[in-house]
């Protein structure tokens, strides 16, 4: 009997068929269940994960994890596959290589962090989740995969899960984000509803995060203006996040589209909040924050727009307001363009002047100990492996960072494991 990850292929590819929304050859299941796997296995933004899949593709890259091939003969593959991809690509019209040349180190650490979560059962069960809330699963070569995620290079997604209408994401090929803070001002409510409304008029589709604040009112208002949106959320989406936006998310999945590159089971994390905006960013043809203080996760947003050079702009408020002081922080330092009505975000896309400075990526704290808080807690003490395997780094990489924890006071060590002190 033929299998796949230990699956039987009769049960695995009508499930994939299931969750495709279409007839899909034996060949075509098998890849789209190893690009599936991979979205349970890598965290969001896995570059290695990315090149080998793009050099070996996705069946192939996953083989090579579970009969644990070591790194150096994994490596000898993507040197011989480099040359004929580079071309491929060159024949595309792509200029930008999504095929990242990787060291040694790079893939044994990366085979570390990913052995643990290569589990079967835990594919399987994603995928009947996403078959029970009518998830659809979209990869790069359906007709419906954004254009705009091909500027995020190596750090594009292996596979997006899709709740809602495939014709609205089309629609993100003419979108602009709003984005903004969750504790929003009525003021800052007020220009995003707008906004929203003024450039879905206009023809635009309207996308942001869901969140509490100028996320929801941007993704409120292109509703009530009879639009389309689409909602970018941190987790699987068989449990919607914030569980206060529910409605609002439902409503979405009704005429629009709420998309994630994690499967169902999937749980929000900081981590992953930070990379969920770069796909908020990627999208869309322009980003424009609504309002923001001075360190709102917003910035993080708008860095990601700036750095794959799509236009940025910025609303300014009252100068006594702090929860505008981000917005101004983007017009005076990092060159986002002041706009003040939906017309004017209308002609950042497209945009024809210079692009705007890189911006210092907002989140500062090294992502290996922000997705190690992410899976610890303060109460309950949490064993090495097991921070490995909820955090998806390796084992020497946990130990690194609560090395450096421990300097800082910030997790003490218990009989049972680590726990994060209030510090």
């Amino acid at each position: 009997m033929t299998r796949i990850l230990g699956l039987p292929e009769a049960e695995v590819v009508p499930l994939v068929a299931a969750v495709s929304r279409q007839e899909i050859s034996r060949d075509q299941a098998r890849e789209r269940f190893s690009l599936a796997a991979w979205s349970n296995i890598a965290e969001p933004g896995d570059r290695t994960a990315k090149a080998l899949i793009a050099a070996m593709g996705a069946e192939s890259a996953l083989s090579s994890v579970v009969s644990r091939q070591a790194p150096e003969t994994v490596l000898e593959r993507l040197k011989s596959n480099f040359n004929s991809v580079e071309k491929s690509l060159e024949s595309t019209g792509v200029t930008q290589s999504i095929v990242p040349e990787l060291c040694e180190e790079e893939l044994k650490l990366a085979f570390d962090r990913w052995l643990p979560r290569v589990k079967s059962s835990v594919v399987l069960l994603a995928l009947k989740q996403a078959a029970r809330f009518d998830v659809k699963f979209v990869i790069p070569s359906d007709d419906e995969w954004p254009i705009g995620f091909s500027d995020l290079g190596p750090h594009e997604p292996v596979g997006l899960w899709l709740r809602g209408s495939d014709s609205v994401l089309r629609a993100a090929n003419n979108s602009i984000s709003l984005v903004g803070a969750r504790a929003a001002t009525g003021y800052g409510e007020h220009i995003t509803m707008e906004a929203s409304a003024g450039l879905v008029d206009r023809g635009y589709a309207i996308v942001s995060g869901a969140a509490y604040g100028i996320d929801g009112m941007a993704h409120r208002a292109a509703l009530a203006s009879a639009g389309h949106t689409i909602a970018v959320l941190a987790g699987g989406l068989d449990r919607f996040y914030p569980s206060g936006h529910e409605e609002l998310l439902t409503r979405i999945v009704k005429t629009g589209s709420v998309i994630s590159e994690l499967p169902c089971g999937a749980a929000p994390t900081k981590w992953r909040f930070l990379q969920r905006n770069r796909l908020i960013a990627g999208i869309s043809q322009a980003t424009v924050v609504m309002e923001a203080g001075w360190r709102s996760g917003s910035l993080n947003t708008a860095g990601h727009a700036a750095a794959i050079g799509r236009p940025l702009g910025a609303v300014p408020g009252p100068v006594t307001s702090a929860a505008s002081a981000g917005c101004h922080r983007l017009i005076r330092e990092f060159g986002a363009t002041c706009v003040t009505t939906a017309a004017e975000m209308a002609e950042l896309a497209p945009f024809d002047g210079n692009l705007p400075a890189q911006i210092e990526n907002a989140a500062i704290e090294d992502p290996a100990i922000t997705r190690l808080r992410d899976a610890m807690s303060r109460k309950t003490a949490r064993p090495v492996d097991l921070l490995a395997l909820s955090s998806g780094l390796s084992v020497g990489q946990v130990q690194s960072a609560l090395g450096e924890l421990q300097l800082d006071g910030a997790v003490k060590e218990r009989e049972s494991g680590w726990v994060l002190t209030t510090v």
